[in-house]
């Protein structure tokens, strides 16, 4: 499975995202795409340990199995996959181009990632390995989302 700790897959995933326009409608779900940009970026600073949000108990006890279904290649990830609240984008607009480039730069941070693991917020401990493969999962994701 691709990880966004391979620099091909990093790369694979700017040049998604840099298709990205104000034309770019969403196949389904609820956000346009500016909207979906400053998510995937707020959780990116999630994952990179910028931000920090204390674990859920519905995770504390679902959320081993929540994992390794959302590794399994073979499930893609439903489209009506609810989000937390905390990663909710209600400002409808923005410039897509400056949210591009910083999700874009976020990507790019993880070639210099360092921790063994991370503790996500439903999933709990995951390792490096892990993280890696459901970041790429989620920001692939929202790409197809939007066509890209």
């Amino acid at each position: 499975m691709k990880s966004v700790f391979d620099k091909v897959t990093r790369d694979e995933l700017v040049c998604r995202i840099e298709r990205l326009n104000e034309s770019s409608n969403a196949q389904w779900g609820k956000m346009n795409v500016c909207q979906m940009l400053k998510h995937c970026c707020v959780c990116e600073e999630l994952y990179l340990g910028k931000t920090h949000h204390k674990r859920v108990f519905l995770g504390r006890i679902f959320g081993k199995i929540a994992l390794k279904n959302m590794l399994d290649e073979n499930k893609p990830i439903p489209h009506d996959m609810p989000t937390s609240p905390m990663f909710l984008i209600t400002e409808t607009g923005g410039d897509i181009n400056t949210e591009k480039k910083r999700w874009a730069g976020l990507i790019e941070e993880y070639s210099t990632y360092s921790q063994p693991e991370f503790v996500h917020f439903f999933f709990g401990k995951m390792t490096k390995d892990q993280l890696g493969k459901f970041v790429y999962r989620h920001s692939d994701h929202h790409l197809q989302q939007f066509g890209c």
